[in-house]
């Protein structure tokens, strides 16, 4: 039987009120994701009954909520994208980039959100395809899968974005493929120069069609002259990209992937206490050898960082550009592959639409495919669904589900 720990879900139980206080409240995004997470694996959601066709025990399983931001409910969903993935990845070492947002701008994007981080999504891929792009460098078209991440290890703000790039693409004319020289992908200096200049000219765009918002401490940058000071401040300051030495395979590909997509804040596996004080959790202190330290928090201070990474509804996080684009990627995969003697890719099926993925359409694909889970008490027989608990009306608290079985 898995062990039901601490969860963020039971700090925004009990400490939601605490923090409306001392934050004036929750913005619609935050509300969103507080209900979501507080509904999740509860009789708010409805769930089945199950019992188990050999010993006849009895359970209730209660529905997921499915948010993003939800630590219980991305395990599934990392799995299913990662499978879906195993099909986009070509037989050639990957590199890791990572284009950062400097401090100053951090709490433009709080208040920008949707703006600021689709910015950083269009300049640093503008970067990476262009830089890539140049006869100087490689002279090649890329295509990666980019990935956002808004938090650091103790929940502060920290808005940057994870490239996976294969190390080398396509010849201009498609006619061959160009690997990158071992060990190097593409000189970061450059890349850090063009993503500021990219980023501010888009960001300047932003402010003169009037798409930025601006309130409380930030108010005074809605002057022309006050936002061109910010920009002159930033335009001095050093950007930071940063590229690993490139990975292995596809299959090592796949295992740091896991490590990135679907991950949110902070995960409830880092939690190791909750009282009336304090929330303690585990982070891994990067400037200081990687080592594992201990943090406490108040309550309504740690829902405040954890709320701070609530995306705007819709928002797309996982973004594929290049040889890599919707548009063109079974074309291009297939030229990749052909150059590179590579095995041709099983037919994928494809990727259905946001607004096609319901709850109800993920319950019967998997209630379709996947096998029913073994019963708990006895081991040997397998729950089957007896009965469907509709979901409650209105809003209330609700205990938790009764832990998962191994397996389910």
């Amino acid at each position: 039987m898995a062990r039901l720990g601490l969860e963020v879900a039971d700090v925004l139980r009990r400490f939601e009120g605490e923090y409306r206080r001392h934050n004036g409240g929750l913005s619609p995004d935050q509300a969103r994701v507080a209900v979501a997470l507080t509904a999740c694996r509860t009789a708010a959601l409805g769930g089945h009954v199950e019992v188990c066709d050999a010993c006849g025990k009895r359970q209730i399983s209660y529905n997921a909520c499915r948010d993003r931001h939800c630590p219980r409910c991305q395990a599934a969903a990392t799995a299913a994208w990662l499978e879906r993935e195993r099909g986009y990845l070509l037989p050639v070492s990957y590199s890791h980039v990572v284009f950062t947002l400097p401090h100053t701008l951090a709490p433009l994007a709080l208040q920008n959100p949707r703006v600021c981080y689709g910015l950083l999504f269009q300049a640093a891929s503008q970067t990476l395809l262009e830089i890539a792009a140049d006869s100087r460098h490689l002279g090649a078209r890329l295509g990666f899968v980019a990935i956002l991440h808004t938090w650091g290890q103790t929940l502060l703000h920290h808005p940057h974005l994870h490239c996976l790039v294969p190390a080398g693409g396509l010849s201009l004319d498609e006619r061959r493929w160009i690997a990158c020289r071992r060990g190097f992908f593409l000189p970061v200096r450059v890349l850090g120069a063009l993503f500021r200049a990219k980023y501010l000219a888009l960001l300047e765009k932003s402010f003169q069609a009037g798409t930025l918002r601006f309130h409380g401490r930030l108010a005074a940058l809605a002057e022309p002259a006050a936002f061109t000071r910010l920009l002159k401040q930033v335009r001095r300051q050093k950007w930071v990209v940063y590229a690993k030495a490139p990975l292995g395979g596809p299959e090592t590909v796949l295992k740091y992937l896991a490590r990135y997509t679907h991950r949110i804040a902070i995960s409830n596996s880092r939690l190791l206490s909750l009282t009336d004080e304090a929330v303690t959790f585990r982070y891994k202190d990067y400037q200081h050898g990687h080592v594992q330290r201990q943090m406490r928090l108040a309550p309504w201070e740690f829902l405040r960082r954890f709320l701070l990474h609530a995306l705007p509804q819709g928002f797309v996080h996982i973004r594929r550009y290049g040889l890599l684009a919707n548009c063109q990627r079974e074309k291009q995969l297939a030229r990749c592959r052909m150059l590179l003697g590579a095995e041709p890719a099983a037919a994928l099926a494809p990727e259905p639409h946001p607004c096609e993925v319901t709850s109800e359409n993920v319950d019967k694909a998997r209630a379709e495919t996947a096998e029913p889970p073994r019963c708990p008490a006895c081991g040997q027989g397998r729950l089957r669904t007896l009965e469907r608990l509709p979901p409650l009306r209105g809003r209330g608290r609700w205990s938790r589900a009764p832990p998962t079985p191994r397996g389910a």
